[in-house]
C-alpha cells in the first residue's frame, strides 16, 4: 500500500500525490458506471488508506465532481458524465496552479536599493508563466475523464490527435516518451 504523499517519480512533471490519487480514484468511480463505490472499495482497489480516500473524495464532492449516495447501496458516484469532466479543472481542484500571479512578484523579486523589483519594467517571465498556465489548463480540459476510460492503453495516440495544431504545423510537444 502506498503512503500518502508518495507519488510517481518516473516523469519530469511535478504531479502531486493528491492530483495523482484523486484522478485515479475518480477514474475508478467512473469505471463503475452508474454503481456507487464505497470508500473501502475505492481504497482497496487503489492501494490507499480509507482516510486518505475520504479526504480526496470530500475535495471532489465539494467541487461537484462526485456525489455521495446514502443508504444500503451508498457510496460515491460521478455527479456528471465523464465527458463533462476536463482534466484541467479536475487537477486544479486537486492541486495548485503552476503559476499564481497574485504573489509572483513578491516571491521572486530581486529588490533594488530603492525597494522596487529589479525586473519590474522588463519582466517577461511573469507573462511566460501565466501564458503557459493558461495553455496547459486549456489543453488539459480538452482531455476528459471519458477519454481516459475509452482510450485506455492508447492515450498517447489520443493526445497526438487532440493536440495537433494543423497540417505541417511544428510540434509543440514531443509525445514520444508517452508511448
Amino acid at each position: 500500500m502506498l503512503a500518502e504523499g508518495e507519488g510517481p517519480e518516473e516523469c519530469g512533471m511535478k504531479i502531486s500525490a493528491q492530483e495523482e490519487y484523486g484522478l485515479r480514484c475518480l477514474l475508478r468511480v467512473a469505471k463503475a458506471d452508474s454503481e456507487s463505490l464505497t470508500l473501502p472499495e475505492i481504497a482497496a482497489a487503489e492501494g490507499l488508506s480509507v482516510p486518505y480516500v475520504a479526504k480526496l473524495m470530500a475535495v471532489m464532492r465539494h467541487a461537484g465532481f462526485v456525489e455521495s449516495v446514502r443508504g444500503r447501496s451508498g457510496g460515491y458516484k460521478l455527479a456528471r458524465t465523464p465527458d463533462l469532466i476536463g482534466l484541467g479543472s479536475l487537477l486544479l481542484t486537486l492541486g495548485e496552479p503552476l503559476f499564481e500571479e497574485s504573489d509572483y512578484c513578491q516571491k521572486h523579486a530581486g529588490i533594488a536599493p530603492n525597494g522596487v523589483c529589479v525586473n519590474h519594467s522588463s519582466c517577461s517571465l511573469k507573462t511566460l508563466w501565466h501564458t503557459l498556465e493558461l495553455w496547459l489548463r486549456g489543453t488539459l480540459d480538452r482531455i476528459t475523464l471519458a477519454d481516459l476510460i475509452r482510450h485506455d492503453g492508447r492515450i498517447a495516440e489520443l493526445l497526438r490527435e487532440r493536440l495537433a495544431v494543423g497540417d505541417g504545423a511544428p510540434q509543440l510537444i514531443s509525445l514520444t516518451t508517452l508511448s
